[in-house]
Order: C-alpha cells, then structure tokens, then sequence
C-alpha cells in the first residue's frame, strides 16, 4: 500500500469521524431555523388606551452610564400615562449620572431617583438593583419594565409590549433590539456573536416549549407584578450573570407564559464600542452558563462547533488540500459538500439578521456582510467564556464564591 493510499484511508476516516459529528448539529439547527417563518411579526409601536394609565413601572439599574444614558431618558419622556412611575436605581456611579437623572426629573416628574443598599454578599450588581427597584415601585402597577440604560426607546414601546403582552397572554415578554454598530470590527465580529444565540434557541417570536430553552433579554423586560411577586423578585437570579435569561427560565418552570419576541421596530441599543470591548464584555456573558444545566452547555458547544465554527476551516482546508480532493463519493466530498451548504446556510442569514442592524452611520458597515468569517473565533469566545467565571464586570469586583 502506498503512502497516498494511507493518507486517502485517513482523509477519509477523519472525514467520517466529522460527518457523526456535524450530521447530527445539522438536523437540530434546521429544526431551529424552519420555525422562522412561524414567529410572530416584530411589535409595533402603538398609542395608549385609557385603560391603560398607570400600568407600568420602569426600573433602570445603573452604574457609571453618563456616557450612553441620555439617549434612554429622553426616550423614556416620550412614553405615555401608561407609565406610571421610572425608577433609575444606581449603584453610586462617580461619573455624574445621577446628575442626568436628576435633569430629566425636573422636566418629568414620573423619574425617581435611588441609591440602592450596599451589594450583600451572594448578589450580582445588575440583579441586585432591578431588585431593589422591584421593592420600592409602586404596587399599583401591574406591569414591571426592566430596562437597560445603553437602549434608545421609540415613542410607543411600552404600550406596544404590554399591549401586545396582554392580548398573547404572557406573564413574561423580552425583546431582542437593533443594535447600533459604528466601527469595522464590530460590523464584522458582533454578527457573528450574535448568531451563537441564533444557532441555539428558538427564533425571536416562537413560543418556546422546553422552559430550560427559553431565552430572554434583559435589555427590554416585562414581567406582571403579581408574577415577580411570587418568585420573590430577582431573588433566584441574584448570583447569575445572565440573570435575564435565569429568571426567565425559573418564571418558565413555574408554568407562567414567557415570550421572547422582535422588538427592532420599538428599540435600539448601542451595546459597546467597538470589536474589543464587544469581544471582552458581550462575549463573556453569551455562554449563558450561568443559567444553564452543564449538559445543556456542553451540548450547545458540540452544536455551535459543528455548525458553525467548523464549516470554515473544514472548506478551506479542503481549498489548500495538494493533492486535489477526489470527486468520487467517498466521505470526504461528503464532508465538503456538507460544510459548503452550512457556509451558505451562513450567509443566507445574514438577510434575516439584517434589519436587526442599524448600520447608517457605520464605518466599514461592508464587514457585515463577511461576518460569517468570524464564525471561529465567535465559537471560541463561547468556549473561553464557559469555563470562566467573571470575577469584574462593570467596575464591580466579585469573589469566587459566584
């Protein structure tokens, strides 16, 4: 036998090895994207009703926000007597955020401002403070907003989710936003971040069966009262990172209705700026471990590595491959033409993920469309992230107890 009938036998023994191991990610991905066009249409803003006055209380935690803020309380002044009350729950920012708030109070006085108790030990910062919110809003309200302080509002958001909350019956409603991209790096790496999610969970607007499946977003999250009231607030996310998508999950085994819909039509957010801090700060939270049983994380691993870090390198291997792969149908053309149809898969989502994308003022906005050559080290960035536990996260120090 000679030495190109041995590498022939491993090229094709390794590709076999592959094809059991892609196949299988193949089949569950598309079981995940052909309920696309199923979802619900993205919400819509809308204008208040009289027997909607007062039923919202907004709590906004905040902690050194001077910088990206403003564009959220303006936004929130726009909204309607459906909200009754908005907290901002700060964790003593040192950068004059108080001060904006303090502002726009003074133009609207729905705006509360409250420094909340100092973190106890066992506590999460970001949990901590919706918490805190959580306790002093006015029980009037039948309706608890979460809201992140890096989002920009579009008048009409709050009545178009509780709106849309009521008529579809859930106890819980978060939205996935469009995001804001300015710089090269981010156009070409956020995307491919952002599939990870895409690759693992439901499309935004389907009804997720399985509570351990439910995603979440804690950028936009609205919760009935009476709901947080009986899993004791924040409580059972409050040493999670991602406690968003935990608390989600621990209102979905309860047995209450929870939707995770497209809110690009009703909201913006400007995440961070730029590649590296999307690499640093984003990419450590997207594993989601936190809420997440360790199978659970090892299968989404296996997943995302098959689906979307592999078909890359395998394609290019196969390009830089001497001599010229042979076009028999052995496992090797197989494994080829199987990571060429995930490449296009790739990139055909890139329409789909389009209008979540505000790229008007962008640099580079281009790199976009070539996120998917991203799509390893996204892969990497979720293994890095799952087997380790931030001990900092935005100027907060933790202990390793977390």
């Amino acid at each position: 036998m000679t030495t190109v009938d041995n590498a022939l036998i491993v090229e094709s023994a390794i590709s076999f090895l592959l094809l059991l191991i892609q196949v299988p990610a193949t089949a569950i991905l598309f079981s995940r994207l052909l309920k696309g066009p199923r979802r619900h249409p993205p919400i819509e803003p809308q204008q208040p009703t009289p027997e909607l006055l007062g039923r919202v209380s907004i709590v906004v935690p905040t902690l050194n926000e001077a910088l990206r803020i403003s564009p959220l309380l303006a936004g929130l002044s726009q909204q309607s007597y459906e909200v009754r009350e908005i907290m901002v729950v700060d964790s003593k920012s040192s950068d004059g955020t108080p001060d904006l708030v303090k502002a726009s109070q003074q133009k609207d006085p729905r705006f509360r401002l409250m420094t909340d108790d100092p973190l106890p030990s066992g506590w999460v910062g970001r949990p901590w403070a919706l918490h805190n919110g959580f306790l002093y809003s006015s029980e009037a309200s039948q309706w608890f907003l979460g809201l992140d302080a890096d989002i920009q509002p579009h008048p009409g958001l709050v009545v178009g989710l509780v709106k849309t909350a009521e008529a579809q019956g859930y106890d819980l409603v978060s939205l996935s936003p469009q995001f804001i991209l300015k710089y090269p790096g981010e156009c070409w790496l956020q995307p491919a971040l952002l599939m990870t999610l895409l690759y693992r969970f439901d499309p935004a607007g389907i009804n997720t069966e399985q509570p351990e499946r439910v995603m979440a977003n804690g950028q936009c999250f609205l919760c009935r009262r009476s709901v947080l009231a009986a899993v004791g607030g924040y409580s059972s996310a409050k040493s999670s990172f991602c406690d968003d998508v935990t608390l989600a999950r621990n209102i979905a085994v309860q047995g209450y209705k929870v939707g995770f819909l497209d809110g690009a039509k009703v909201l913006k957010v400007r995440m961070y700026e730029g590649a590296m801090e999307t690499w640093k700060e984003w990419g450590r939270s997207l594993d989601l471990k936190d809420a997440t049983s360790r199978s659970q994380l090892w299968g989404d691993l296996w997943l995302l590595t098959s689906v979307q870090g592999l078909p890359l390198l395998i394609v290019l291997t196969f390009l830089l491959m001497s001599p010229p792969l042979s076009y028999s149908p052995t496992p090797p053309l197989l494994l080829l033409g199987l990571n060429l149809f995930l490449l296009v898969i790739r990139f055909a989502m890139l329409i789909a993920i389009a209008p979540s994308y505000d790229r008007t003022n962008a640099k580079g906005s281009w790199l976009f469309w070539l996120s998917p050559l991203a799509d390893p080290l996204a892969v990497l960035r979720i293994f890095l992230s799952a087997f380790h536990t931030p001990h900092e996260w935005r100027g907060r120090k933790y202990s390793a107890e977390l």
